[in-house]
């Protein structure tokens, strides 16, 4: 599984002495983080790069570009003064490495935790804002041929089949899907959107932008996409309150964007996006168990964020019901139907938990990537814990097609409640400490 460490400094050394760098003079180091790519740091006489390659061949089949392409796009960026690395080298075929390139390393970190804790948050969102700027100055004749340009309708008709794709049977998802549908604004003048441009993906040092990461998912479209993304609540983190990046308000960021870019953004717009990018933020947590079970990627990490397309469906389900007529009122809950769990011999949830604390007790001899991948396990182990005798799965197969078809809807509060219900009880499972499960549940039910 994977690529051991010894492959890895073999392949590097000839990389690195194919384009001068050097020889190696630090073993390369697993980072964490990275939901699709891998990435590694390591450092070749006084300088450290950085390793950004796919965690197979097979995972890249189907990708709209190559990793030259993308390294092409940061070295565009970097035109436009964009604050990204310095692409030093393209892997090739006889490197024996696979799929990827090597960036000169950059100050800081991607740290959300560290980050959404620096000092000046109302500074570093207005430089967020002036680099997005910039990479939306970008247009087709400055980035190589292949960049993909969206088209809205087909992008929307795309996330339908992936829907249908992984059974179809989410009824929050459908609702999203269909609102889309419903509300697909005309197309406009396409700029370069990176597509993934939200904490997480900034790197900072103090309060300072050093890097914008990750450019794998680029393409050219509508601007609002990349402004609404960043604003999700699944990347403000701990910072709830702080709607932009999880570092100030929208209206700041817009303001700042709009000082930046000579344009004014349009508000129904931006929520359109929003909504978008959560229904395809829920497929993309979906599609991760898929393609751990393809083989393409047996990292844990893969079915651990598949269980956080609830976080999504929570989030998906407040956007959504701001147009439903009694969004804002606290509808009845029904009980969470709860299973009866065989006496006697431990059960699932103890296995876990004991499984889980004994992985605890080595959490201090490891490190890095080890140390992040254990992480992971017990969340894992987390997961089974609570999902085992607390509630049945309902089968919302029946539900989605008929929201699809347009027969139902928020316009019933009964259904409405029962979605409630649904999308409370599996976050909780799923990820009890997700931020906005509390809001939810207040807003929903008054309880704190």
């Amino acid at each position: 599984m994977g690529i051991s460490v010894d492959e890895l400094s073999a392949g590097l050394a000839r990389v690195c002495a194919r384009v001068g760098l050097g020889a190696l003079s630090l073993a390369p180091q697993r980072l964490t983080g990275g939901a699709v790519m891998e990435s590694w740091r390591f450092a070749c006489g006084d300088e450290t790069f950085v390793l950004r390659r796919a965690p197979s061949l097979a995972f890249m089949e189907g990708r709209p570009y190559s990793h030259s392409t993308e390294a092409a796009l940061i070295e565009a960026a970097r035109a436009k003064e964009v604050t990204a690395p310095q692409v030093v080298a393209v892997l090739e075929e006889a490197d024996g490495l696979g799929s990827g390139f090597i960036m000169r390393a950059l100050p800081g970190t991607a740290d959300p935790k560290v980050i959404l804790a620096c000092d000046d948050p109302a500074g570093l969102l207005k430089q967020a804002a002036r680099d997005l700027a910039r990479i939306h100055s970008l247009r087709q004749a400055d980035v190589p041929e292949g960049v993909p340009v969206m088209d809205y309708l087909a992008a929307i008709a795309d996330l339908k089949a992936q829907f249908i794709d992984a059974g179809g049977d989410r009824p929050i998802i459908a609702l999203g899907l269909k609102w889309l549908e419903d509300n697909c604004p005309p197309e406009v003048e396409p700029v370069l959107n990176h597509g993934d441009y939200r904490m997480g993906n900034l790197l900072v040092e103090g309060s300072g932008l050093t890097g914008v990461l990750d450019w794998e998912i680029a393409h050219f479209g509508d601007r609002h996409e990349d402004l609404a993304f960043g604003c999700m609540a699944v990347w403000r983190f701990a910072r709830y309150d702080r709607p932009a990046l999880g570092l100030g308000s929208i209206e700041d960021y817009i303001a700042a964007y709009e000082a930046e870019a000579g344009v004014k953004i349009d508000p129904a717009r931006f929520r359109f996006w929003t909504i978008y990018r959560t229904v395809w933020w829920a497929m993309g947590c979906l599609k991760m168990a898929a393609q751990w079970r393809s083989g393409a990627d047996r990292m844990l990490e893969r079915v651990v964020i598949s269980r956080r397309t609830s976080e999504q469906e929570l989030d998906l389900l407040m956007l959504l019901e701001d147009e439903s007529g009694h969004g804002a009122r606290v509808l009845p809950l029904k009980k969470i139907p709860r299973l009866l769990s065989p006496q006697g011999v431990a059960q699932i949830d103890e296995l876990a938990v004991a499984v889980s604390e004994w992985l605890g007790t080595i959490k201090d001899k490891l490190s890095g990537h080890d140390r992040f991948q254990l992480a992971v396990a017990r969340n894992a182990l987390g997961i089974l814990a609570r999902e085992h005798g607390n509630f049945a799965y309902l089968d919302g197969m029946g539900d989605s097609d008929l929201i699809l078809r347009g027969e139902a809807g928020l316009h019933d509060p009964a259904f409405h409640a029962q979605l409630r219900v649904d999308a409370l009880a599996q976050a909780a499972v799923d990820s009890p400490k997700y931020p906005a499960l509390a809001v939810a549940r207040k807003k929903w039910t008054g309880e704190e």
